[in-house]
């Protein structure tokens, strides 16, 4: 059973889409992977801070400085 030239140009059409569509969605997982990691690792190191004796009061930390670097003009 012969192909006709329209038909198998649709599929290596379709191919050549599906082929793009998962190297897009391989390189947002490849960016988006490593900046989730730092997240996590930033929530494990505000965790295993000690408590001290803050009682309610403004403390300086890790995540108040990411703001603070993230709000600068």
């Amino acid at each position: 059973m012969d192909k006709s030239p329209s038909t198998s140009s649709l599929l290596s059409r379709r191919r050549v889409f599906a082929g793009a569509g998962t190297a897009g969605a391989l390189a947002a997982a490849a960016v988006a992977l490593p900046l989730a990691q730092r997240e996590q690792a930033d929530v494990v190191a505000a965790d295993a801070a000690p408590a001290g004796d803050a009682d309610g009061r403004y403390q300086l930390t890790a995540h108040v400085q990411r703001y603070y670097q993230t709000a600068k003009v």
